[in-house]
C-alpha cells in the first residue's frame, strides 16, 4: 500500500493514542469523519495497522525485570530455525525474538518479576527450547527508552 502524507499523519496520531475519536483525527489532518475512517479501514485491511493494544506499566504489574538473552543454536538447519522460532511464540515471558547476524543466532527479550522467576523460566522453559546450544543473559539495569512508535 502506498502511503501519502495524510496517511502518515493519521498513523503518527494513532501511534500516540489509538483510542482517539476518528472525528478528532480527521480535524487534525484536515479530513471529515468518513474519509478519515475509510483511510484507517484501508490501512487495517492492508496490514499497515496490525492491531490496537494497551501499553502497560511493567513496574505497576510487577513485571519490570528485563533480560536480553543471546541464543546460539547447536544445529543450523531450516527445520531447527523454524522449530526454535515457533517454540518461542509459546513462551509468554519472551516478548520479542529477533534473528541476529554475528556471533549469536537470536536475541530474546524476556520479562519477569524477579531474578528467581527468570531462573525458573530458564530451567523450565528457555533451555528446553529446541536446538538451544548456548545462552548468554544480560539484565537491564534501567529502561531509558521503550516505545512502539515507528519514526514516520
Amino acid at each position: 500500500m502506498k502511503l501519502d502524507e495524510i496517511d502518515l499523519k493519521i498513523l503518527r496520531i494513532l501511534q500516540q493514542n489509538s483510542d482517539i475519536a476518528i472525528s478528532e483525527i480527521g480535524e487534525k489532518v484536515g479530513l471529515s469523519h468518513t474519509p478519515c475512517w475509510r483511510r484507517i479501514k484501508k490501512m487495517q485491511e492492508s496490514g499497515v495497522i496490525m492491531r490496537n493494544r494497551s501499553v502497560l506499566d511493567a513496574e505497576k504489574v510487577q513485571l519490570d525485570v528485563s533480560i536480553f538473552v543471546f541464543v546460539k543454536l547447536n544445529v543450523h538447519s531450516a527445520e531447527a530455525l523454524e522449530s526454535f522460532e515457533k517454540a518461542t511464540t509459546t513462551v509468554p515471558e519472551i516478548l520479542q525474538c529477533y534473528t541476529m547476524s554475528g556471533e549469536f543466532d537470536y536475541l530474546l527479550r524476556v520479562v519477569v518479576s524477579s531474578v528467581r522467576d527468570y531462573e525458573k523460566a530458564v530451567k523450565g522453559k528457555l533451555v528446553k527450547l529446541p536446538y538451544v546450544g548456548t545462552m548468554n543473559s544480560h539484565f537491564a539495569l534501567n529502561e531509558v527508552k521503550n516505545t512502539t512508535e515507528l519514526p514516520l
